[in-house]
């Protein structure tokens, strides 16, 4: 689960199962696309949201030893 910031609502932030994402392009706006076909816009930068998923994985990883 990686915690996200909705584009243009302030500080409300929630939290998104990373497994069920499919994509994530910047057109100017980083839109991530999940495997539901739902789309949501967020306003952290995909590099950003890629590094969150990251993150989020290696600690799986580290718990999993």
């Amino acid at each position: 689960m990686i915690k996200l910031t909705r584009l243009k609502s302030g500080d409300h932030d929630f939290v998104l199962n990373a497994d069920l994402i499919e994509t994530i392009e910047e057109t100017p706006d980083t839109v991530i696309s999940l495997t539901s076909g739902k789309k949501i816009i967020v306003e952290e930068s995909m590099d950003e949201v890629v590094r969150r998923v990251m993150d989020y994985r290696r600690a799986l990883m580290r718990n999993l030893r």
